[in-house]
């Protein structure tokens, strides 16, 4: 029987490559995104390249009760081997200058969507002693970043609480996994406004490549995936260096020069 993969923001950047790996390895699929459109026509070209079933379900998770009507939708008798939570956002400038509700809208698609569907589809995992959960964190999870306070604040929450999860469900058959990808050629820095950032005038992965590693550490059952050597070194680079440091170099790529 195949499996069958829930993937959260799968319409573009890394949710969708995601979704093409599991789809190369003849994985079901059920495909959350808010652009309806965009997901059928994901749902349809993976469907047709790998003879696997795709389901479409279109949800804005910055709504508080989006998580729980996907829920509802899969049914009581639906199982999900793995869940991908991919979705999230990022916005850029001073916080006291961002529009207040952007940013709780951020962390109710990045933090608090992620732990309801956890919540939600984590126990049906246990049940089975089979599962895997991915929480797309990001490099930003290991310091703070000046000029995009909130969404460091965001993935870092996400890295802990994935560490945590892991130790605590290790032993049951189920796996628990931080991808944690460095700047990456996605939607998300248009989103983000961040067009002329140090940071993506730096060395940025091609997300199909970041998706392919994260997916095979999610395999493996490694709690913590950096794809790449320059990220990996970067990340290990916080831990030896002053805060008061990491805090100006970060601020200094989150800017916008001139």
């Amino acid at each position: 029987m195949s499996q069958t993969a829930l993937i959260t923001g799968a319409s573009t950047g890394i949710g969708y490559e995601l979704a093409k790996c599991c789809a190369a390895d003849g994985m079901d699929l059920i495909l959350v995104a808010r652009n309806q459109k965009r997901l059928e026509e994901v749902a349809a070209e993976l469907q047709a390249a790998h003879q696997i079933k795709a389901e479409v379900i279109a949800a804005d998770l910055s709504q508080p009760k989006a998580a729980a009507d996907i829920f509802k939708k899969l049914g009581a008798d639906r199982a999900v081997d793995i869940l991908i939570n991919n979705a999230g956002f990022g916005t850029s400038g001073k916080f006291a200058e961002l529009p207040l509700q952007g940013e709780i809208d951020m962390i109710e698609v990045n933090v608090t969507s992620l732990v309801r569907l956890s919540h939600l589809l984590l126990p049906g995992m246990l049940a089975r002693k089979s599962g895997r959960i991915m929480n797309v964190a990001s490099t930003a999870a290991f310091q703070p970043g000046p000029l995009m306070a909130n969404y460091y604040a965001s993935k870092a929450y996400v890295l802990s609480f994935s560490e945590a999860l892991y130790e605590e469900v290790r032993k049951d058959g189920v796996s628990v996994t931080a991808f944690c990808p460095g700047a990456t050629e996605t939607p998300f820095f248009d989103r983000a406004k961040m067009d002329n950032v140090r940071l993506r005038n730096g060395s940025v992965m091609a997300a199909d490549k970041a998706a392919r590693i994260g997916y095979r550490g999610m395999l493996r059952g490694k709690v913590i995936v950096i794809p790449g050597l320059l990220n990996r070194m970067l990340a290990f680079s916080v831990r030896i260096t002053p805060r008061a440091i990491i805090r100006k170099i970060t601020g200094f790529l989150n800017d916008q020069p001139g």
